[in-house]
């Protein structure tokens, strides 16, 4: 009975101005995302839980299975985030379903049907990168190729749709915005400065690094990007404007930084950034978007920018943590300026600044959630040495390569 009032409710349309609305929006797809959210809140912790505990077992009885272990993990982790990225990037069609966005064209949600569609397939194809890597070379380059067009043509559809949206004014007007010169011309000088800070720190940090991805640091991007993509759906808190309190969605961006390095990290944060977009997108500049996105996501990478400090090397957990927040810190500043030149209308208080600070301060304990569990992981002697291994063979790539150049 409650489920065909549902499906009654979901199907009776009202007219306003001319266009056609649900009469009750967001009605099971709202149920739906909750108990979804709550699901995938508890597997994981089940998950991680199983999962130590089953470590810890193997280090006492018996560590030689320890690395089998780990290669399952990670398995585990890719089939966990592929389910979790499917089933709701299917409510998000479902929204804009039942809102009947597809009705009427002044609506940006519309205009990034495709670049969602395509952004799904590239997410998924980014996991299954990592399956094909533990076969052929063959099989891999197929599958990265296959990927890389999906991903790029996700992009490319994406910048479509944001500039036409940005071209014809609809991006303050949807979100109730008025953006005067002064903050125009702060908002691209705010990106810009950002954007050169992060990359400077990049290129310092990391000239030790090799240059290129090979197989497995593309492998490894792969399931990092679909894992911290999942866990971003699992939040425990979200904020009005955007923002949430999230089950450690970045460490596995974090520590994809600290094990390849920075350059590699910042790129596969920008990635990720872009792939933010898609979920739950609040769009009002093209400068904004990319302080919340792109800028504010590579600079999750640098969460490796002490992981060749030789004085920290027997302190694996003081490196990771003190790039965390370094990286949470250039996170927090490009949040904060977004909010003060972009989504100031929206303040509470009479001092913007205040405000962008204290609404922004959830990337605090966001970030401090990753490097809790970051630093139990970089206490386990296993994780560890695979950590290093995977650390000195990336350097001695790199030496290799500059010594033939």
């Amino acid at each position: 009975m409650f489920y065909s009032h549902l499906a009654g409710a979901y199907f009776d349309r009202i007219k306003v101005d001319g266009k056609k609305y649900y009469l009750y929006e967001e009605v099971w797809t709202e149920y739906a995302t909750d108990f979804l959210t709550k699901v995938f809140l508890y597997t994981a912790l089940a998950l991680i839980v199983a999962l130590i505990a089953t470590g810890v077992f193997l280090k006492f009885k018996k560590p030689e299975a320890l690395t089998g272990f780990l290669k399952t993990a990670g398995a585990l982790a890719c089939g966990f985030a592929v389910t979790v990225i499917t089933a709701m990037l299917a409510l998000d069609f479902a929204k804009i379903a039942e809102k009947g966005y597809a009705e009427y064209t002044d609506l940006l949600n519309l205009e990034l049907i495709p670049a969602i569609v395509l952004g799904g397939v590239a997410v998924l194809g980014i996991a299954a990168a990592y399956v094909a890597s533990n076969f052929s070379k063959k099989t891999f380059k197929i599958t990265l190729i296959t990927v890389a067009s999906a991903f790029g043509a996700a992009l490319i559809a994406l910048l479509v749709c944001l500039a036409v949206y940005y071209a014809r004014g609809s991006a303050e007007e949807n979100n109730g915005a008025t953006i005067t010169g002064t903050e125009n011309a702060v908002l691209y000088v705010s990106s810009a400065a950002l954007v050169i800070a992060i990359g400077l720190l990049a290129f310092f940090c990391g000239r030790k690094e090799k240059r290129e991805f090979d197989s497995k640091s593309i492998s490894y991007a792969a399931v990092c990007i679909a894992s911290s993509y999942a866990l971003s759906y699992i939040k425990l808190w979200s904020m009005p404007q955007g923002g949430s309190l999230t089950l450690a969605s970045l460490l596995p961006l974090m520590l994809y930084g600290y094990m390849f390095g920075v350059r590699k990290g910042v790129m596969t944060g920008a990635v990720y950034g872009a792939l933010q977009c898609m979920q739950n997108p609040w769009l009002i500049h093209p400068a904004q978007f990319l302080l919340d996105y792109p800028v504010a996501f590579a600079a999750i990478g640098l969460a490796g920018t002490f992981s060749n400090i030789k004085k920290l090397e027997k302190l694996p957990q003081v490196q990771f943590a003190l790039g965390a927040i370094i990286a949470a810190t250039l996170r927090f500043a490009a949040h904060v300026l977004s909010g003060v030149f972009a989504f100031s209308e929206y303040s509470t208080l009479d001092n913007v600044w205040v405000y962008s600070l204290g609404y922004n301060a959830f990337v605090f304990p966001d970030i401090a959630i990753a490097i809790a569990v970051g630093v139990i992981l970089l206490s386990v002697k296993p994780f560890v040495a695979q950590v290093r291994r995977i650390r000195e063979n990336a350097l001695k790539k790199s030496k290799t390569e500059t010594s033939a150049e």
